[in-house]
């Protein structure tokens, strides 16, 4: 009797190692992200997580280990790994001169796809933005910039996505907003890998969460196998349950944060 193989993760990392100089950036990375699923790297400014997906995007060499996205080797099948990708920064990439549609019929033309007007008719209808296709995306809010950045990143259907800090600066609705599209995402079958260093964020959004510190993974799992990892919650008046917030710094052993994010 045959038994199926278990599914290959979408992005895996083993080993990885960064330094500039006598800054030790990454410190043995291993991290496992499955298909479909949304994992959040959490961690302080400085922690690594830019420098990680830098790596996992092809547009910087580790100095040690392996890592494959989509099955590809970061390392040697770079062409290939960036088929397969979507990166969205801290910073909205969109052309604010061109209208919403126009950013996005830009990047189907980009990447010599058919029916590009098609293409972002469908992204603006997905990501709430139809009646302010026709609009300069000057014109949008922090919120309806973030979520058409993301549409462009999905123009040609790329089966995994990065998200570094996606929410940074934004106020509180426009952050609802972004979260509102990621698990749209997530629904779709895409695989996501969001960087933060907002707690909440990565409570309300990810399956898995990894904490990278110093360099290094120090924890890895969902939500509830994080929160075990302390001791059960006092009973007074009412039992009180570990935030995540209460994880990460009992992990982490303190609540001072680092030099600025590197690189």
């Amino acid at each position: 009797m045959s038994t199926l193989a278990p599914a290959r993760p979408a992005i895996s990392v083993r080993g990885v190692v960064k330094s500039y100089d006598d800054l030790h950036v990454l410190r043995g990375v291993d991290l496992d992200v499955e298909q479909g699923s949304i994992v959040a790297l959490l961690g302080s400014n400085g922690a690594g997580k830019t420098t990680l997906v830098r790596i996992l995007s092809t547009l910087l060499r580790s100095d040690e280990g392996t890592a494959a996205v989509a099955g590809f080797d970061v390392a040697t099948q770079g062409a290939d790994v960036r088929g397969a990708i979507s990166l969205t920064g801290q910073f909205a990439a969109v052309d604010e001169i061109l209208t919403g549609r126009e950013n996005l019929v830009l990047v189907a033309r980009l990447r010599h796809l058919a029916s590009p007007g098609d293409i972002a008719d469908e992204l603006l209808a997905r990501f709430s933005l139809t009646e302010a296709g026709s609009r300069r995306a000057g014109t949008y809010s922090g919120g309806m910039r973030r979520r058409l950045d993301i549409a462009m990143s999905l123009v040609g259907r790329p089966p995994v996505i990065f998200l570094d800090e996606p929410t940074t600066g934004l106020d509180p609705q426009a952050r609802v907003e972004v979260w509102d599209a990621v698990r749209e995402l997530a629904a779709a079958g895409t695989t996501v890998l969001l960087t933060t260093q907002y707690l909440d964020e990565a409570e309300q959004l990810a399956d898995r969460i990894a904490i990278l510190h110093e360099g290094r993974i120090i924890a890895d799992g969902t939500l509830a196998e994080l929160k075990a990892l302390l001791p059960a919650p006092t009973v007074e008046y009412v039992e009180k349950q570990p935030s995540l917030e209460d994880v990460f710094f009992a992990i982490v052993g303190d609540r001072t944060t680092t030099t600025e994010d590197a690189r």
